[in-house]
Formats: structure tokens, sequence, C-alpha cells
């Protein structure tokens, strides 16, 4: 039986999954967006159909990996709760300040963070799990930039000799492509997240034995609450991302885009949560390096470097907060 405090863990697992969709809407968009090759609406629209589609992709290898932040003795409800509330907080302030900050690493931070102050101890922590999380901080994003620097080098060598008119309208149609196999690694990743930490608190509850025996209905919500906040869209990041990092071209944002999507399936594919929005951040970098160094304004990277650098144990430390807030009311 579903108990009232579990309603309001998944409530508050999806209302965070729906903000994660109009936060990081803009990992989705903003590339297509700001070279003009949809429009903002049409954009959100295409993206948030295929974060959807992802449910009949990827397997649940990232929720897995979410679910086992903590160790099994130290997760009941309220540690889910916290965890959750915490990171729902962090990705409202980032969010109102156009800093396109981590869901995944605020979700795995607030978790870790309510986990830890339930026992006492940083060893309710499961290292082998979170340790992969905070390496790919700084792997996602160098991948993400290595890759797209590649692809953009491969594609201008390709294309030297082509009419500049006949590559851009060239470029216009594999951005819809691009943008679409990017959407398909955000679903595939953040909205697995939540799936990850209602399992968990599924799991506390005895209601399942293991993360494959997750009913039905909660992919299908999570996936169409993610979707949904894509289709809201969060124009303040956008702007950030879209037009503060570099100017971007059709043929730069397939690059990025394609990067992106290549750095999210792989990591899905062993299991690692990572950051869509230090991965896209990066490739975006990586295309403005190939016109020069001096493209990328790199004051505006730094500040993101630092919101990024921030996430975890700030999230962390508002979960313990809340936990003990909490579990004056709800032990």
């Amino acid at each position: 039986m579903f108990t009232t405090l579990l309603i309001c863990v998944i409530a508050f697992a999806l209302i965070f999954d729906f903000i994660n969709g109009f936060h990081d809407a803009a990992n989705s968009i903003a590339t297509v967006v700001s070279t003009k090759v949809l429009s903002p609406l049409s954009a959100v629209i295409w993206a948030a159909f295929f974060n959807f589609v992802a449910y009949w992709i990827f397997e649940l290898k990232v929720a897995d990996t979410v679910a086992k932040t903590v160790k099994p003795q130290h997760i009941d409800l309220v540690v889910v709760l916290a965890g959750l509330t915490a990171a729902i907080i962090w990705n409202l302030i980032t969010w109102w300040q156009g800093i396109p900050s981590s869901s995944s690493h605020t979700l795995i931070g607030g978790f870790a963070g309510a986990g830890a102050a339930h026992a006492g101890s940083l060893h309710a922590i499961n290292v082998a799990a979170v340790l992969p999380v905070v390496y790919f901080i700084v792997l996602a994003p160098v991948i993400g930039m290595m890759l797209s620097y590649i692809i953009s080098v491969i594609s201008l060598h390709l294309c030297k000799r082509a009419n500049p008119s006949k590559v851009d309208k060239l470029f216009r149609r594999l951005q819809l492509l691009s943008s679409a196999a990017y959407s398909l690694g955000h679903g595939g990743n953040d909205a697995q997240k939540v799936m990850g930490i209602i399992a968990a608190a599924m799991l506390s509850q005895n209601m399942i034995v293991d993360i494959r025996h997750l009913p039905e209905w909660v992919p299908l919500a999570c996936y169409s609450a993610i979707a949904a906040g894509t289709m809201i869209g969060g124009w303040r990041i956008v702007k950030t991302m879209g037009q503060k990092i570099t100017k971007l071209s059709p043929f730069e944002g397939f690059s990025a885009e394609t990067a992106g999507a290549l750095t999210l399936f792989g990591t899905q594919h062993f299991k690692i949560p990572v950051s869509t929005t230090h991965t896209i951040t990066g490739s975006i970098i990586g295309v403005g390096v190939t016109k020069r160094i001096s493209a990328v304004r790199w004051g505006v990277t730094l500040q993101l470097i630092w919101a990024w650098v921030l996430t975890i144990p700030v999230s962390a430390g508002l979960a313990a907060l809340l936990f003990y807030i909490f579990s004056l009311f709800l032990y």
C-alpha cells in the first residue's frame, strides 16, 4: 500500500523531473534555436518528443547507478524527500539566475547529503557509485569538447571547396538530426536519474526487489514529466548557452550537438550519470575553439565552472539541513 509520505516523495520526484526539463531545455534546444534552424516553440516540441522517445531506446542503467548512491540500510523516505527538496531548491535558484548548473549533480549531491545526515557519517555514501559521477564533472565537458573539435575539423575539411550557401543549407538539415540525437541522450540520461530516486524509495519500503521490477508507470511518468518541462522551456538558460559562450552557425551547432549526443550515449552505456549541461557546454566550447581561442567568452565559462564545482557540496549541505528539519516532524 502507498503511504502518504511515499506519495509525497513520488510527487516531489516528478516535480523535480519537470523542473529538470525546463531547467535543462537549454541543453536540448539552445544550439538549434541560436542558429535559427528552428523557432523556440518548434524546438521545444522537437526536443520534448525525443526526450519521451528515449523511453523505448535506453535500458535503466543510469537509474540503477543513482538508486545506489546511498547504501540501502541508510535510505528511507525522509532521506529521499530531503534530497529531492534540496535539488529542487538549487535548480530553481540557478534557473532564476540563468546559470546552467547540473540537475544530475544536484540530485545526486542532495541524495548523498541526506543519506549521510541520516547515518551521521559519510560512510553511508556508496563511493563506488558516486566517484565516477565526480570524475565526469571534468571528463564529460572535456570529452564533449574534444569530440566537437574533431567533428568540426573533419567537417571543415570535407566542405572546404563547397559553396558556403549550400553548406549552410546542408547543416541546417543535419542539425535537425543532431538535435534529435542530443534530445534522445538528454531524455535517456536525465529522466532515468529520477527513476533511480523513485526506485530507491520503493526499495526502502520493500515494494520492489530491484530496479528491474520498477512498475511500468514510473518510467512513463518520468519521461512524460521531463518532456512536459522541456515543452515549457528555460529561456534564461537558453540565452546563456546559445549566445553568451560563443556565436554559433548551423555547422557549429551540428558539431556541438553530435559530440554531446555521442558523449551521452557512451556514458549511458557504461551506467555513468553525467551532466547534460556540462556535456553540451564543453561541446560548444570545442566548436568555438576551432575558430580561435578568443571566440570563446572565457569569463562566462569560468562562472559556469564555479557553479559546477559548488553544485554537489551545496546540494549535499542543504539536503542534510533539510533532513534534520524534516526528521523533527516525520519520525
